[in-house]
């Protein structure tokens, strides 16, 4: 059975964080190698989010705990000469990340068959010019913003099929990770896998692009993943 709408994670998924970061790093901090701190940068994405799941935090945006994990990596790098209005524009790197090659043909496929949504932990303004600038076609867009929680909690897969009165079969979850992939399974949710090798960086080689037997889909990348559930060409 096919889904009527595909809920895409975005980071990673949809657009090159890493490459993306490191890009925008090297201009404004030519000191500084620009893949360990997109590294860095990202590597603090979890753990803020967890104080926020466990209610350490009250809920924050993902702007602001993007900010706080840069403040940190500064801190840590020994970067002191940044003024307030460049470590702004810096934050604001995760609103320009760049698609990947695939996604914008990939989501204007699979438009033209099925409801094409966002389901990511990053908040609506930021959703919103990352559409903007790289001209990604969804017809709607949702975040952990809209149900006041962020993957994994179920309130947000099942979030999506409360917005469009669907049983959770009716809905699918494409991204990149497979640990984002088992929550949504777990709420009974359509699930495609798709292989970014490269997400993490040139340095990492991802070990979990393998096959599961749980997935309902598994694609190279979009473009795959529309041909494999027929959608027009």
């Amino acid at each position: 059975m096919k889904p009527t709408v595909l809920a895409f994670d975005v980071f990673g998924t949809v657009v090159d964080w890493h490459g993306s970061i490191a890009a925008e790093v090297a201009q404004l901090l030519p000191q500084v190698d620009p893949i360990a701190f997109a590294s860095a940068w990202r590597s603090g994405y979890k753990p803020a989010m967890a104080r926020v799941r466990s209610g350490e935090l009250g809920w924050t945006r993902i702007d602001d705990l993007h900010r706080m994990i840069l403040d940190q990596v500064l801190v840590d790098l020994k970067i002191d000469h940044l003024t307030e209005t460049q470590k702004k524009y810096l934050n604001l790197t995760w609103h320009r990340l760049k698609p990947w090659p695939d996604s914008v043909r990939g989501l204007t496929l699979l438009k033209q068959d099925f409801t094409i949504v966002t389901l990511s932990n990053g908040n609506l303004g930021l959703l919103a010019n990352m559409a903007k600038n790289g001209g990604l076609p969804w017809d709607l867009i949702l975040s952990a913003e809209v149900f006041r929680h962020y993957k994994p909690d179920p309130e947000t897969y099942l979030g999506v099929c409360q917005t469009f009165d669907l049983k959770p079969q009716d809905v699918m979850l494409v991204a990149a990770h497979k640990d984002d992939l088992e929550a949504a399974h777990a709420c009974g949710l359509q699930t495609a896998f798709i292989e970014r090798p490269t997400e993490f960086g040139p340095r990492v080689v991802r070990a979990d692009l393998g096959r599961e037997s749980w997935t309902t889909y598994h694609a190279k990348d979009f473009i795959d993943l529309a041909a494999q559930l027929k959608a027009r060409s």
